[in-house]
């Protein structure tokens, strides 16, 4: 079980707040306002969805949105549709409910919707996949077909269901399950839970999948393993390229390259193996959990998009990219795949919760709205559109694809990373990368530009863009940019202490040897934040947990401090 309530979605599924289900346009006022690089500009859609979880996007502009409680909502032309295409029944016990929504890739001529949803108990429930035929902007009526169901869930603890459902380019339905808070299931062949799954469109069983042969029955559509709380996943157009979300416990978020047949550690690992364990595949990129929460910190992965639509309208440094937010940070960064650099992109968002880009180069992003569910969620547009620089580019999948492996390619570096603060429990982790210095870009574009980067340390990239694109700007026929960044951080292997927080004292950060709460002595101990929390005098060894501070109140952030 995990103690930090925080590292999962329980922060913001457990909460009580409504919202009020009305057709909203792109004219209503903005509920708040997301700071975005220069250049960029939002647009309201709309702001009356109900603890939205997840949204998907057709092909005729649609966009399907799932609400935790089972309903499935509607935004066309910009307005929110009155009426539900589905409404469904679900368990909505701790972290149960509509997780995952996904659209068939013939969905043009089928109609066909899937949804992911816990099913309500009875002696026993598990989540399952359910496929839905659409007529207009309504589920066509005795419609539901189940695809595939899960092993049972737990009964007492009602938490890490993952959900997340995409199609890859190979026309299988990927599934992101979570480890249903028993971290031995990660590791076994014998359960689904803490995996990512693979099937046909049908529900059977790809022959092709890594454990067909090792496992049983259902138990062959594991992919991957070794996973936590997989809440969200993106699959890359043209490439079938995985990147997978999972929500760490104590230490760190991680995105994991999806390989066929990986175990990604948990829970012998959490963010990089320290020492490195060869059986376990590292994250690519990882982030801990300083509290307060800062730009480069957090506490839940929640969304994913790869930037590679039929048309491009972001700069052209941005194709390829792969987008992620944090629900409770509120920012949405964007990560270079080749070199793992990763760049803040927009800040100030309320708790956003997936991510998707649209063919036509705009990025969406759904938000659950605040934190304890007092106010809606809802769906914002983010377009590019600079009178310095313009430029369109249009590739196809193939053309992406190449793109994207030539980036990757062509790219050699020296360079070396000191990884995010460790373990206590382990050495500080370096991973050593090769780069070469001066970092020179050459475009068949008019008018010419130079971009010159100094990075410490410095580095070398060409790129061979294929094709060759061709580009219009308002600027000046020549340009020489130069940026100034640092490249290496190193940091101390030691945990941040959260914050002091008062009254009542002083409060420090309770130390962790697994989830048991060290102590010197009887202490006061206080379990939630400020307003909201429980106080219990505890001997030293006893675990700081909630089976010993209760719920103080739903959605609340749960961190254990004494005095």
């Amino acid at each position: 079980m995990s103690f930090r309530f925080s590292k999962t979605r329980a922060a913001f599924l457990l909460v009580l707040g409504l919202g009020l289900l009305t057709l909203v346009g792109v004219s209503s006022p903005p509920v708040h306002a997301a700071t975005l690089p220069s250049g960029f500009a939002e647009t309201l859609i709309t702001d009356s969805l109900t603890r939205p979880t997840a949204m998907a996007l057709a092909p005729d502009g649609r966009i399907f949105v799932a609400e935790l409680d089972g309903t499935v909502r509607v935004i066309k032309n910009n307005a929110l549709l009155p009426t539900p295409f589905v409404s469904i029944s679900v368990d909505r016990r701790g972290e149960h409910g509509l997780l995952g929504i996904t659209l068939d890739p013939n969905f043009s001529t089928n109609g066909f919707v899937y949804l992911y949803y816990t099913v309500p108990p009875t002696t026993t429930n598990q989540d399952r996949v359910q496929r839905f035929t659409a007529d207009g902007d309504v589920a066509a009526p005795n419609s539901a077909t189940t695809i595939f169901e899960l092993d049972p869930l737990n009964q007492t603890d009602f938490r890490h269901d993952g959900g997340a459902i995409h199609f890859g380019t190979d026309n299988k339905l990927y599934i992101a399950t979570g480890d249903n808070t028993n971290a031995a299931n990660a590791q076994s062949l014998n359960s689904l839970h803490g995996k990512i799954l693979r099937i046909n469109a049908d529900g059977s069983i790809p022959t092709d999948n890594p454990f067909y042969q090792s496992a049983t029955g259902n138990h062959r559509a594991i992919w991957a393993l070794g996973l936590r709380n997989p809440y969200t996943f993106a699959i890359q157009p043209g490439t079938n390229q995985i990147f997978i979300n999972d929500v760490g416990e104590n230490l760190y978020e991680e995105i994991n390259r999806g390989s066929a047949g990986a175990n990604y550690g948990w829970n012998f690992c959490e963010g990089p193996c320290t020492p490195a364990n060869p059986n376990y595949r590292d994250p690519i990129f990882y982030y801990d959990h300083q509290n307060p929460y800062t730009t480069s910190s957090g506490c839940s992965l929640a969304g994913g998009a790869f930037y590679n639509p039929a048309v491009s309208t972001f700069p052209a440094a941005y194709v390829g990219d792969y987008f992620f937010a944090d629900w409770c940070s509120g920012w949405i960064r964007k990560l270079e795949p080749s070199d793992a650099s990763v760049t803040l992109f927009a800040t100030g968002i309320p708790s956003p919760i997936d991510l998707v880009v649209a063919p036509d180069g705009a990025l969406y992003y759904l938000y659950y709205g605040a934190e304890y569910g007092n106010q809606p969620g809802g769906v914002y547009k983010i377009e590019y559109s600079s009178t310095a620089a313009t430029a369109t580019l249009t590739l196809t999948p193939t053309q992406m694809a190449t793109r994207t492996a030539t980036r990757t390619a062509t790219r050699t570096a020296t360079r070396t990373n000191t990884a995010v603060t460790a373990p206590t429990h382990a050495p500080t982790r370096t991973n050593t990368r090769a780069n070469t210095p001066t970092r020179t870009l050459t475009r068949a574009n008019t008018p010419t530009r130079t971009n010159t980067r100094v990075n410490t340390p410095a580095r070398t990239n060409t790129r061979v863009n294929t094709p060759t694109r061709t580009m219009t700007r308002t600027n000046t026929p020549t340009r020489t940019n130069t940026r100034v960044k640092t490249a290496t951080a190193t940091r101390t292997a030691t945990r941040t202490p959260s914050p002091t927080f008062t009254p009542d004292g002083v409060w420090k950060f309770c130390a962790w040897s697994g989830q048991t709460c060290k102590f010197n002595g009887t202490h006061r101990v206080r379990f939630g934040i400020p307003g909201k929390y429980v106080i219990k005098t505890l001997t030293g060894g006893t675990l700081c947990s909630a089976q010993v501070f209760g719920d103080p109140a739903p959605g609340v952030r749960k961190t254990c401090h004494f005095e």
